[in-house]
């Protein structure tokens, strides 16, 4: 059958009333401000406290969107029912070890969310991954029993103490980040009596035990302050460690691989301060590494008496490696350890007792480094493929030769390795398990390069199947991000798999303001440079065209957040290559929500996109490209809008403005559609498998967008 949406006749209609502010001697107009709820901090913690006029409209446009796609609901189904039967149900992370014990976590048969567990260390065999639920086992934190009852539920943290008697944990029922920690003792299965609300999660246990370290949030949602919590003492009693008074910086903690120090990191998107106390003396005061200076980014790790530091110090665009003394960190001690190599960027450092790891990217293709303590001596550990996707996993050990880390491409699934430094011998202990089959051989990866409008080379990374026809006819869905310095992996993923086994050809564009070729490739996408990102997307677009894998409009875009910004601006700018459109919890609104300063995440992303209200350029380029001030009289493809009403990333009422305002001004497309989760924030669903409900939504739009034969 050939899908296609059938939306029906008449569309919710949000009514206009305009709102004119001046800036710079510019008069704005925002005709749909009255969506964003006067009260929306309430709603954040409370979804009922959003005004009745905008429930009833976002519950109108749920229904629409329903109606639109309710003649792919039966393919919705399938969708599902194949992606789950790519997903072995049972399946747990290889053992970490940690003294007498080995930490994992696994899932039941049928479950939806983690289960925390452990076994003792000589239970647990070397090899592939066998049945982690078998004897011995301690399940510590049951996700799906602590899930029960909540529309929505997201385990974020479980960490255990030094002595492995307690383990503090958290969650969040409301989709909002606001994270509740809670400890339970091992011993009994039972949490204690302390409960730390409003925080981001994050724990790191002082050395004896007996108190913690988290971060609170302030009034608007900013990870502010560091504080220490006792055991058996209320919230209210807690020590403030670390305040950060600038508005615009967001405040972490972590601990060194070493489990000697907590780290304390205060930092925007162009500049970072890191502050040390041994977990042993929980009660000292902090000490700094280097004072902050702007734009100096550097992040550390520890081995005896020197610190690591991981920076951008001294012209270092793609990062250095230094040591200091760990008794005076300050930046002038630093001394080069891995000098700078412009075009390659060190994303990670990893440093264990007798050897520094690092992970390296070059043109798009990650490698890592080992570098033996004591010689100096440096060897590669080489991969064949064409694109694939590396990542270190760090665990708990520091006395180790053994490096974990894993692999995977676009077309061969996810294989997790231990890698011994000393003897160059890889140890394969887990390969990904899709119980439905998978033929790597039936699929083809490559990566090809577009042409930006100004010469640069874009990467794009591709899958296909064999059998598929590069002639031009087949629907192709290109995915972009191209923000914040993230990178978009060539990885392994099982869902697209989906789409590719419908005619589809899947294709990553790794756009500027990510860091695939670097960290110039992020300064060329941020900032005044920002519409790179937007004509680098349309460049590979194009030059997906041109090589035959696809044709004019038959293309769909996908990107959420960041990248859902980067799908209205497309949206704008080259309507007529594109048959649909994905707007994931889309960021549209940027020239509002940059000039709003009450907003959680506004100073600190002011020196990703700019200041509009306090520099006359930012301001210019901001309202050049923001999606929602650019809709104009033209036809636009079909486009599927995804919010989340707890979303204090980006806030429901952009996406809910932006269709309002396409809806109002184009000139024919279409149709225009807008999904709102009423139980869930930026990342949608929680449980594995009600992701699976969102994502096929998705796929199915992207299928009936495109007029695909899709039998069900």
């Amino acid at each position: 059958m050939t899908l296609r949406l059938s939306p029906p006749a008449a569309a919710p209609v949000a009514p206009v009333r305009p709102v004119i502010v001046t800036v710079h001697g510019r008069a704005v107009t925002d005709p749909y401000a009255w969506l964003k709820a006067e009260n929306w901090k309430d709603v954040l913690k409370d979804p009922s406290a959003l005004p009745a006029e905008i429930r009833d409209l976002l519950v109108a446009e749920n229904a629409y969107a329903d109606a639109a796609l309710s003649g792919t609901t039966a393919l919705r189904e399938t969708l599902v029912a194949e992606m789950r039967g790519r997903i072995r149900e049972d399946d747990g992370s290889v053992p970490d070890l940690d003294g007498p014990f080995a930490y994992y976590t696994r899932y039941r048969e049928g479950g939806q969310h983690p289960l925390v567990c452990r076994r003792p260390a000589a239970a647990v065999a070397p090899g592939l991954v066998g049945d982690l639920g078998g004897e011995g086992e301690e399940i510590l934190i049951d996700g799906d029993r602590e899930g029960e009852g909540h529309a929505f539920f997201s385990l974020e943290d479980a960490s255990h103490s030094d002595d492995h008697r307690l383990v503090a944990w958290s969650a969040d029922t409301k989709g909002s980040e606001l994270y509740t920690i809670r400890v339970r003792d091992l011993a009994t299965g039972r949490d204690l009596e302390d409960r730390v609300l409003a925080t981001t999660g994050d724990v790191v246990w002082s050395g004896d035990g007996r108190a913690f370290w988290y971060v609170a949030v302030d009034e608007n949602h900013r990870p502010a302050t560091v504080r220490l919590h006792r055991l058996g003492t209320p919230q209210g009693d807690d020590e403030t460690v670390y305040e950060e008074s600038d508005p615009g910086f967001f405040v972490g903690i972590g601990e060194t691989q070493s489990g000697t120090y907590l780290v304390v990191t205060a930092n925007d998107h162009e500049t970072a301060e890191v502050h040390l106390a041994e977990r042993a003396t929980p009660f000292a005061p902090l000490r700094v590494v280097a004072k902050r200076e702007h734009k100096l980014i550097y992040s550390v790790e520890h081995r005896g008496d020197e610190l690591f530091v991981l920076t951008n110090a001294d012209g270092a665009e793609d990062f250095k490696i230094v040591v200091a003394p760990l008794d005076a960190p300050a930046k002038a001690n630093w001394r080069d350890l891995i000098p700078h190599r412009a075009g390659v960027m060190i994303r990670f450092q990893h440093v264990l007792a007798r050897h520094l790891v690092r992970l390296e990217l070059e043109n798009a293709r990650p490698r890592l480094i080992v570098r033996d303590a004591e010689s100096g001596a440096e060897h590669t550990v080489a991969f064949a493929e064409e694109a694939y996707s590396l990542g270190l996993s760090p665990g708990h050990a520091f006395d180790t030769d053994i490096i974990r880390f894993t692999y995977s491409s676009m077309t061969t699934p996810a294989e997790t390795y231990d890698y011994h430094a000393t003897t160059r011998e890889r140890a394969l202990r887990k390969r990904q398990d899709v119980p439905s089959g998978h033929d790597p051989a039936a699929y083809v990866t490559r990566r090809l390069f577009a042409t930006a409008p100004d010469g640069e080379q874009v990467p794009v990374s591709l899958l296909h199947r064999r059998d598929t026809p590069l002639d031009g006819t087949a629907p192709l869905l290109l995915y972009g991000y191209g923000s914040y310095g993230s990178l978009m992996s060539a990885a392994f993923r099982t869902n697209p798999l989906s789409l590719v086994d419908r005619g589809f050809v899947y294709a990553i564009a790794h756009v500027r303001g990510g860091t695939e070729k670097g960290w110039r490739w992020y300064l060329d996408g941020k900032r005044e440079k920002k519409p790179n990102t937007f004509t680098d997307f349309v460049a590979c677009a194009r030059a997906l065209i041109e090589a035959r894998y696809t044709g004019p409009g038959r293309i769909v875009a996908h990107g959420g957040s960041a990248g859902g910004m980067l799908m209205g601006a497309v949206a704008n700018l080259a309507p007529e290559l594109f048959a649909g459109i994905v707007a994931d919890v889309p960021f549209v609104d940027v020239l509002n929500t940059m000039l709003d300063g009450d907003l959680p995440l506004t100073p600190p992303e002011w020196p990703e996109w700019g200041n509009p209200g306090a520099d006359l350029q930012a301001f210019e380029t901001i309202l050049s490209y923001s999606p929602y001030d650019n809709v104009a009289a033209k036809a636009y493809p079909a486009i599927l809008a995804l919010g989340g009403l707890t979303d204090p990333r980006v806030t429901y009422w952009e996406p809910a403005k932006w269709v309002a305002r396409l809806r109002a001004t184009m000139t024919g497309g279409g149709p225009v559609l807008l999904r709102t989760n009423m139980e869930a924030g930026h990342g949608g669903a929680a449980g594995r498998f009600d992701r699976l409900e969102e994502v096929a939504l998705i796929y199915a739009f992207a299928l009936a967008a495109a007029g695909a034969e899709a039998a069900v």
